[in-house]
């Protein structure tokens, strides 16, 4: 598998393991090699994203003012 992924032997048993500080590169050619590439597509895909699109809801302005009118001149 390293070998296939241009990698060490050391950074494939630490994506086994899930450590974090493994660069994503290895990750997506992994999936390359297992013909999963479309699943990185899915994952980067912000429009699914639920959890991101959340955190984007909640950092929304609660309320909105509509802007003040003017008074035209001479008017009361």
């Amino acid at each position: 598998m390293a070998e296939r992924i241009g990698t060490s032997v050391n950074t494939v048993r630490r994506m086994e393991d899930g450590q974090p500080g493994t660069a994503l590169q290895h990750f997506v050619r992994a999936l390359q090699v297992f013909g999963e590439l479309d699943k990185f597509e899915q994952l980067m895909d912000t429009a699914q994203d639920s959890v991101g699109l959340s955190l984007m809801d909640e950092n929304l302005p609660q309320r909105i003012r509509t802007p003040r009118r003017r008074r035209e001149p001479g008017a009361f």
